[in-house]
């Protein structure tokens, strides 16, 4: 089906009238649309929202993937890096694509994230870093991750492109790892369009963000790091310095308008998904659907209809339903399912620590649903009695 042939489309239309008439109106009086005050100005009130003590914005959260991965392998050197099967593309094809070796380890079920107890089976003296992704908008931090990768000198990256505003002991997540990474694309809970964020409260990591942001270029460093390396290279151009072999994944002053501009309802936006998952749960039949998440701290980013039991046929009638009621759904859940069985891992040097077998269930019994602020209560019952009936 075409988009509009939805009545419950999997993302809705969340840039207003109100977000194109600010666009239009900074175009019009503005002759600077490159990276520049506006992309700092956002970056200021992100990390003022989040928590944190930096924030670099970047064209997208995939982006922010591959500047995080650049960043481990700049600072611990070449190895393995534990990733999730369960989350998208970008958190394994960034390791793969950079020289490092991803190692997956189960999701629970009761939060879609990595284990702590599979994880630490998961590592060796070449593991250099651990990319948690909150998945759909539930927590997947715990102090004992955070202490274990401390006491293992391994670097965290939350991946948080799913779930702005969740936490964990009332901090945001995105706020606990060394590194987290935000998406902005249209549907997610505020989007820029394209763009994304990497987080950090370490001044090394926020200047690494910088140089591999754009080009490598000294430039956008901070004035100890330019100073630096005109004393170590003075035969260089300041102004042409590459201390890091970087990207140009710089944002524009454009999606940073539209990024300040959708701060405002953000929290607004956060607090209606919570509801819409609170409703789901508590009106679908948990003899036929899993219903018991973690839902502390959430922020749902999607409504997941997992089976209870392993019964294709029953998969296929829960399809036909939503078929028949014209909404649109993703199976597999997040990223389409498991990435350990995607394809462009064929000719890589990857891992598997431990039986995906929880991963591989919700590759082949559950879907998820489009969540956004717009839908009501009774929208939500009437379809979670209708998918009660199946």
């Amino acid at each position: 089906m075409e988009q509009n042939n939805f009545n419950w489309p999997l993302i809705n239309d969340n840039i207003t009238q109100n977000d194109k008439e600010v666009l239009a109106s900074f175009i019009l009086n503005s002759n600077k649309f490159t990276n520049g005050p506006k992309v700092k100005e956002f970056e200021q009130v992100w990390s003022d929202w989040l928590g944190t003590k930096h924030s670099v914005m970047v064209n997208s959260g995939a982006s922010a993937n591959y500047i995080s991965i650049a960043i481990v392998k700049e600072l611990m050197g070449v190895g393995e890096v534990i990733v999730p099967p369960l989350g998208w593309v970008s958190d394994i094809s960034s390791v793969v694509q950079l020289g490092m070796d991803p190692v997956f380890v189960d999701v629970d079920l009761n939060n879609l994230a990595i284990s702590v107890e599979n994880i630490k089976k998961a590592i060796t003296p070449k593991t250099k870093a651990v990319v948690l992704v909150h998945c759909l908008g539930f927590n997947g931090v715990s102090d004992e991750l955070i202490k274990l990768c401390r006491e293992k000198n391994i670097l965290l990256i939350e991946d948080c492109c799913e779930s702005h505003g969740a936490k964990y002991n009332d901090k945001r997540v995105g706020s606990f790892g060394d590194i987290s990474l935000f998406s902005f694309y249209f549907g997610h809970h505020i989007t820029t369009i394209e763009g994304g964020m990497v987080c950090t409260n370490s001044d090394i990591i926020y200047d690494l963000s910088k140089l591999f942001r754009s080009h490598g270029m000294t430039r956008e460093a901070s004035s100890q790091v330019q100073e630096h390396y005109k004393q170590q290279f003075p035969n260089l151009n300041p102004l042409f310095t590459f201390a890091v072999a970087g990207f140009n994944m710089r944002n524009t002053e454009l999606n940073a308008v539209l990024g300040l501009e959708q701060m405002k309802r953000l929290d607004y936006n956060i607090d209606c998904r919570v509801n819409n998952l609170n409703t789901w749960l508590n009106n679908l039949n948990n003899d036929i659907f899993y219903t018991a998440f973690n839902i502390e701290g959430n922020s749902n980013f999607a409504l997941p209809l997992i089976l209870n039991s392993p019964n294709k046929e029953l998969l296929k009638k829960v399809c036909d339903i939503l078929n028949n009621e014209k909404v649109e759904y993703r199976l597999g859940t997040a990223g389409g399912g498991n990435q350990a069985l995607q394809p462009y891992l064929k000719n890589t040097s990857y891992n598997i620590v431990g039986e995906l077998e929880v991963t591989n269930y919700i590759h082949d019994y559950s879907l998820y649903i489009g969540n956004h602020p717009e839908l009501n209560e009774e929208q939500i019952i009437n379809l979670c009695n209708k998918l009660n009936n199946v």
